[in-house]
């Protein structure tokens, strides 16, 4: 009963967090705190009502997991705050076994892969609709030196893989052609991925419309001082304020920002895979 109530706010908490990341860009906080607190929460009164201690010790591993995780995306400049805090409440909610069929660990995997299926649809739509733009950069980022030089590495590399191929057992080679297929896919998806956050995943934002937490693509500096830039990790409140106030002496109007992919859908998508398959890897193990 305690999981079916545990996996119930979960799907609720992901409908909500879904809509507001499609309409905002963003998921309001008292989302994602409710979602941990309810997780720690709830798993904290069965343990003590039951003295059935792996509950509430489940829910803080998987809070723990998630929150590493969610901490190197948020620093690597991946997600946003509200994505890291979304998967935190989902570690907490669904706990963690050290078991490949639990559903933790299902979660995982399937949202390693839904992400990456997302992320490549969502770049092909981008570019298509910002294609004025995307197309120029793609054709200058082809003839560098550097763009040049990996690619001739990613051909050998994959050449290597397939002439291997022909001289082991059928097992192995199906594993060296499978892995110089994703090699393949990888390169030209780090490329379109790159492309379309350079061209479509920008746009100037009056400062006015500024929330906490957005990322500045290029230091904004006014007068000599340096007001915001992308090494904050996202624009504090105190930031904001400031160049409000240069707002209304005229001196700024707006900041250049890094549009975010709404990714809380991939959680969302994700939690549904997992919930009726399983761990997607295990279907083919």
């Amino acid at each position: 009963m305690i999981d079916i109530i545990l996996i119930s706010l979960v799907f609720l908490i992901l409908a909500v967090g879904t809509v507001t990341d499609f309409k905002t860009r963003e998921v309001p906080d008292w989302v994602n705190y409710s979602a941990i607190f309810a997780g720690l929460g709830i798993r904290l009164a069965y343990s003590v009502s039951t003295f059935e201690w792996s509950y509430i010790i489940e829910g803080v591993l998987g809070f723990a997991v998630f929150l590493a995780l969610a901490l190197m995306m948020f620093y690597l400049g991946q997600w946003g705050g509200g994505d890291s805090k979304m998967l935190m409440g989902i570690g907490a909610l669904i706990g963690l076994q050290f078991r490949p069929d639990h559903l933790f660990v299902a979660f995982f995997v399937n949202m390693l892969i839904a992400g990456a299926v997302y992320g490549i649809l969502w770049g092909i739509i981008l570019a298509v609709k910002h294609k004025s733009k995307f197309v120029p950069f793609v054709r200058k980022t082809v003839r560098t030196k550097g763009y040049k030089l990996a690619k001739k590495v990613l051909f050998v590399m994959v050449a290597l893989l397939l002439i291997s191929s022909f001289l082991v057992d059928v097992y192995t080679a199906i594993f060296l052609v499978t892995s110089a297929l994703v090699l393949f896919i990888m390169f030209y998806s780090w490329l379109l991925l790159t492309a379309v956050e350079k061209t479509s995943l920008v746009k100037f934002v009056p400062v006015e419309k500024l929330t906490e937490g957005d990322w500045i693509v290029k230091d904004v500096v006014v007068e000599g001082k340096r007001i915001t830039g992308p090494k904050d990790l996202g624009i504090s409140r105190e930031q904001i304020k400031k160049l409000l106030k240069l707002r209304q002496e005229g001196k700024i109007r707006q900041v250049l920002v890094k549009e975010g992919m709404p990714f809380v859908p991939v959680f969302f998508i994700a939690m549904i895979i997992s919930v009726i398959w399983g761990n997607l890897v295990l279907l083919f193990v």
